[in-house]
This record gives structure tokens, C-alpha cells and sequence, in this order.
């Protein structure tokens, strides 16, 4: 490519497109993880390259725990993108946190059991640092693009990733809400702790559709509710990655950006081949 994809948008539930790119090109890209969930979309906007991937795939048709986090983060990283916006929806588990609005969390706790949470194995072991697992430069630049777009933005909070494609039993999300989480999804993990490993900033911004199932006085979350709160908050999300892509700063000072440096523990020399090759667009540059 000859332009910089400064910024990306991974589409969750009921966010399939991204309108008003302009000079929009697809990229269907084939990487050692697989095929991505569907064709990257690069186009310009506010001036800037941007790009948008769909994680469920065109039309909705891959689950949660299918979604091929590993190719779509590498596919990314091969465009040259450095910063990912996720934009997901969740159940509340607190009062405060209401449908419609947004929150942009600072937490995750992964409580799923069936993916492939790394890049890394077959001979080569990284032990990447994940206390903070979303990007507070990118945070706070997204939090400001929400508010400049006229939404309700709620800053920090535990984000609970659960296997799905099922909702929660009210045991769980009670369970859930006594140990402090604050909303619930089921596609956080692995895909932060992915874009860590590719070094890009990641962050979150949460529509919450629901008040999962624990509230009294609020129906249990389906899937009709989901989406129609989603199709209410689109024009917000797409507001504010306007509002978020024309301010972006294009220089980074966090630490994503060389997240590998120190988590590299493999002895070069014994780094199998076809291993070093699979990885090198990521590790290239420390070996």
C-alpha cells in the first residue's frame, strides 16, 4: 500500500460496514492464521487511510469462539495499522451503566475456555505484559471523540469476555456482578490480547444493549434487544471514529508499540525455522 492505515474498526454485533470511506478498496488477505472474517475495507476518512473489518463475518455467520482473532489481528498488522478500535456490544452488570450508553473499559477478565489466546508456540515463547490490556493513550482519545459525538461515555471498568454463543444464567451473571465486573461480552478476549502481541494500541468501545440477565425489573437479553440498540447507537459510532480519525495523533507515546522488546524469552538459535518465518512480520525486528 501507499499510504499509512493509520486507524482500524473491528465491527462486532449489528456494525457490518463502515459508511462514508471514501476511495474504499477491499483486501481479502490470506495469512499463516487462516483467512480473515471477512475482506478488510481500507478507504479515506476525515483525510486519513482508515480501515474496517467485520468480525462476524458478512451477513453474521461465524460465533464468537469461530471468529479467527489471530488472522484478522495479523492481517492488520500487515496493512500497517497501529491502532485498532473495537466497537462491541455488552450487557451491563451495574445500575449506572445504561443501553445506550457507552463505556470504554480499562479491564478485561477472561472467562472463556475454547480459543487459541497467542500467536506464539511451535517452538518460540513470549510472555507479553497484558496488566493493562487496552491502550490508555487510545482510550483517552477515544473517549473524547464519544463526547465530542454527543454520547454517554462511561471511562474504565472490567470487561468479562464468556465463551457464548449463549447468554449467561442469571447464577453466572450475578456471579459476575460479585466479583466487580462491570460489562459483559464475548469477543474482547483473545483479540486485545492479540493486538498487544502485534504491538498495535487497542480499545474498546462498548454499546451496552442490555442489563444481561440479573436485573428485576429489566426483560433477560435477546438477541432482538441487542440489535435494536445497536441500529439506535450506529450513527453514534460512526460519529465518533470520524470525530476519533480527524483528531487521531499520528505519533504514539505508549508502550504497545514495542510490547515484544522484553517478552521474547526463546533463544534465538533455537527458534524453528518454519516458526520464525510464520511470526516474522512480528518479530522480525528483535531477531
Amino acid at each position: 500500500m501507499t499510504e499509512q492505515v493509520i486507524l482500524a474498526m473491528i465491527g462486532g454485533s449489528g456494525l457490518y460496514e463502515m459508511p462514508g470511506l471514501s476511495n474504499a478498496q477491499e483486501y481479502n488477505i490470506d495469512t499463516p492464521f487462516g483467512k480473515t472474517s471477512a475482506p478488510i475495507v481500507v478507504g479515506n476518512l476525515e483525510g486519513e487511510r482508515v480501515a474496517f473489518l467485520a468480525r462476524h463475518g458478512i451477513g453474521h455467520h461465524i460465533t464468537p469462539s469461530e471468529v479467527p482473532y489471530r488472522a484478522n489481528i495479523y492481517a492488520l498488522k500487515s496493512l500497517g495499522v497501529q491502532r485498532i478500535v473495537s466497537i462491541s456490544a455488552c450487557g451491563s452488570l451495574k445500575e449506572e451503566l445504561a443501553p445506550g450508553h457507552i463505556v470504554i473499559p480499562d479491564q478485561i477478565y477472561d472467562n472463556t475456555h475454547g480459543r487459541v489466546r497467542s500467536f506464539f508456540g511451535e517452538g518460540m515463547v513470549a510472555h507479553v505484559s497484558v496488566a493493562d490490556p487496552f491502550c490508555v493513550d487510545l482510550s483517552d482519545q477515544l473517549e473524547s471523540a464519544v463526547s465530542a459525538a454527543g454520547g454517554v461515555v462511561h471511562r474504565n471498568g472490567a470487561f468479562i469476555t464468556i465463551e457464548g454463543p449463549r447468554f449467561s444464567t442469571k447464577a453466572e451473571s450475578n456471579t459476575y456482578r460479585s466479583w466487580g465486573m462491570s460489562i459483559i461480552g464475548m469477543t474482547a478476549s483473545p483479540e486485545a490480547f492479540l493486538a498487544r502481541e502485534a504491538e498495535i494500541c487497542y480499545a474498546t468501545m462498548a454499546h451496552v444493549t442490555d442489563y444481561d440477565v440479573w436485573h428485576v425489573s429489566e426483560a433477560p437479553v435477546t438477541v432482538e434487544m441487542v440489535i435494536q440498540t445497536l441500529n439506535k447507537n450506529t450513527a453514534l459510532a460512526q460519529e465518533s471514529v470520524r470525530v476519533l480519525a480527524g483528531n487521531l495523533k499520528h505519533e504514539r507515546h505508549c508502550e504497545c508499540g514495542h510490547a515484544l522488546a522484553s517478552a521474547l524469552i526463546t533463544r534465538k538459535d533455537v527458534v524453528p525455522p518454519q516458526t520464525r518465518q510464520k511470526l516474522d512480520l512480528l518479530v522480525n525486528k528483535y531477531l
